[in-house]
């Protein structure tokens, strides 16, 4: 499984659902705060994949095919863990299959 990293934006408890994936949490790496484009370098320079967030900005805002990894976007009413939990079967498919370099939608 490619090593993935949740968002800021998206609840850390959310890891627990996703037990049996290499994922962490940008508060697990000590990067809280970080702009996007920042964080997306930190990112690909500690070997990480797969970004998820619930920032539909994101896309618009950085070069994702630039930034080597792939990023998956939720969208859910909120991004409180019971408005996330339902999209998690189709997120575990997306974190294996989202293509580098492209923005993967889940729950559209």
């Amino acid at each position: 499984m490619r090593p993935a990293l949740l968002d800021e934006c998206v609840p850390w408890r959310l890891q627990k659902e996703l037990l049996g994936n290499a994922i962490s949490h940008v508060r697990d790496e000590g990067w809280t705060g970080q702009r996007n484009g920042a964080l997306l370098r930190l990112m690909r320079e500690n070997g990480f994949a797969v970004l998820v967030t619930v920032d539909r900005n994101l896309t618009y805002q950085q070069n994702v095919a630039a930034a080597g990894i792939a990023v998956i976007v939720l969208h859910a009413r909120g991004n409180r863990l019971a408005d996330l939990v339902p999209l998690v079967p189709a997120l575990r498919e997306a974190l294996a299959t989202a293509p580098v370099g492209q923005v993967t939608n889940v729950g559209v």
